[in-house]
């Protein structure tokens, strides 16, 4: 038996059976798949995973990076939003993706980021307007329009909106959705201007009338959003119109699985072992249209080989024939990676960030854990000596901090509760959608240093307190390093531990922060331009 011929137990997931096969592979195709009486090895050959909707940039990898963690849990593919790099830098950070995800074997397939900014109340770095989204759909490498958050504008019929839809749909493109709590007529007008997908849903009843409007039904299962949960049931009765995705993954999360670790959950509850695999491996490439193989004959050889149907333990991972994970050692090259990045803004100080006003009560974000949606409660305001209003850690109301790093301008100041600190300050500049520079903290002095720390670094996440600092920078487009993965979730991690040590009681206190700016999804939020009220889309009051 050759290296072009593998034997084991075959997946096949349109016959819904498993059976001895060798698979036969000839220049990077599958040529024949043929059936064995014989003894074959004790392992199982399947198609890989795929990741149906991420954000590559949330992992702080530079796509050829994410390609060697990913291989490791059997994940082949990603249908990839760059909005995170679009934000930024515009039509060239998606450039950037494309072209550094070429660098590797691993099969990137990328969107036209549809709200680039993602609304007029932020500051962003840059524009996609109309004809930036005709000319990226005419790309091979774009496979549909990214995730359409403004959908106030697709229920209003907004000119903009209606014509990058159509500029997807003239292309034969799909067009991905993003419509947080969307029910209802709504959830059918929504669908009828063409959007085919979302992945927001948080309870079933939104996922049922978003399904009976015709929409795919992507579970997510992220760092910062975790819907598996609420969402598996509809395994049952609805496995045709699921998919799986992370959304956001960061690094230390990464490290130990990616969708494989879905799909075992997914088995362990008792769902159908095809419905489930069909769901992790099928749906994505006969939606996106995508090149990646499911171990049929004139296939693509991409697929993956397990030492059970329960864990998914991987043994080795393929990709156009060529393994790419033995078990142990990924075996393709790491290539150099080129910096590009956009940040323009002068340190802060902290009488910048002081406020003061007469008022009794303050508007207060509300963050959970696990969600991206917050709510809003007025809290009366606690004062320093001086009149200015400060955090309550008694009540965990922390003063939020949003600075434009795209060009020097007053900052935007907020209160939330939720993050459980109790000293010093966390900042990022990781913050959906505009990336401009945001923080957390206890006193305005922490605040400032936090900040100041990114200025410095142009880009990366930090924790202080007092003279213990921790950094990791993100030098591309401060969204990403270009360090290897190994060493980003180590540094991630130290950061995180940091960060409780500090009293934070979120699992992932980052990725939370990192949607603290995303004003799409309510109830309130915080731009560089001010408190945002996302259910009523406008700015409201901090103070009454």
């Amino acid at each position: 038996m050759s290296e072009n011929e593998i034997q084991g137990h075959v997946v096949d997931l349109f016959n819904r059976r498993v059976f001895r096969g060798e698979i036969q592979i000839r220049a990077g195709k599958i040529d024949r798949i043929v059936k064995l009486n014989s003894e074959v090895p004790d392992r199982y050959i399947l198609p890989g995973f795929i990741d149906a909707h991420i954000h590559i940039e949330s992992s702080m990898m530079v796509p050829s990076e994410f390609a060697r963690l990913a291989v490791r849990h059997g994940t082949v593919a990603t249908v990839s939003d760059p909005h995170e790099i679009a934000n930024v830098l515009g039509v060239e950070g998606v450039d950037y993706m494309i072209e550094n995800g070429q660098q590797v074997p691993f099969k990137f397939y990328f969107g036209a980021p549809s709200c680039v900014p993602a609304t007029p109340f932020e500051t962003a770095g840059a524009e996609i307007d109309v004809d930036g989204i005709r000319r990226l759909m005419a790309r091979p490498e774009i496979k549909y329009l990214a995730e359409m958050m403004n959908w106030p504008g697709v229920l209003a019929r907004n000119a903009d909106v209606v014509e990058k839809i159509q500029a997807a749909q003239h292309a034969g493109k799909p067009v991905d959705g993003h419509a947080p709590g969307l029910t209802g007529d709504d959830a059918l007008r929504y669908a009828q201007a063409g959007i085919t997908t979302d992945h927001e849903c948080f309870t079933l009843r939104e996922a049922q009338d978003k399904l009976d409007a015709g929409m795919k039904i992507i579970i997510r299962e992220g760092s910062a959003a975790r819907n598996f949960e609420a969402l598996i049931p509809l395994m049952k009765n609805h496995a045709d119109q699921l998919m799986f995705c992370s959304d956001d993954k960061h690094p230390d999360e990464l490290v130990e699985g990616h969708i494989n670790t879905l799909v075992t959950r997914a088995i362990q509850k008792g769902y159908d072992l095809f419905d489930v695999l069909r769901v992790a491996c099928v749906h994505p490439v006969a939606h996106y249209n995508l090149d990646v193989g499911l171990l049929r004959p004139g296939d693509p050889a991409d697929f993956i080989i397990v030492d059970d149907l329960r864990q998914f333990h991987i043994q080795s991972t393929y990709l156009n024939g060529q393994q790419v994970f033995d078990g142990e050692r990924v075996l393709f090259p790491r290539p150099i990676n080129r910096v590009i990045n956009q940040f323009q803004c002068d340190p802060i100080s902290e009488s910048s960030i002081c406020i003061s006003d007469p008022g009794e009560e303050v508007r207060v974000i509300q963050a959970f854990d696990g969600q991206l949606t917050t709510g809003s409660e007025w809290i009366p305001i606690k004062r320093n000596k001086s009149g200015a209003i400060e955090s309550d850690l008694d009540e965990d109301v922390l003063k939020i901090v949003v600075v434009n790093r795209y060009a020097n301008a007053k900052p935007s100041i907020g209160f939330i509760q939720g993050f459980g600190l109790k000293a010093g300050a966390i900042a990022s500049t990781v913050a959906h959608d505009s990336h401009n520079i945001i923080a957390v903290g206890v006193d305005d002095s922490a605040i400032a240093q936090a900040i100041n720390r990114l200025i410095q670094e142009k880009g990366g996440i930090c924790a202080v307190h007092k003279e213990n600092e921790r950094c990791m920078p993100l030098p591309v487009a401060g969204l990403m390093s270009i360090e290897n993965g190994a060493s980003i979730a180590v540094q991630y991690q130290q950061i995180d531990e940091m960060t409780k040590s500090m009293g934070s009681t979120l699992q992932a206190s980052f990725m939370t922060l990192s949607f603290m700016a995303l004003l799409v999804i309510p109830a309130l939020k915080l731009s560089d331009q001010g408190l945002f009220d996302g259910q009523r889309f406008e700015f409201v009051s901090l103070v009454k």
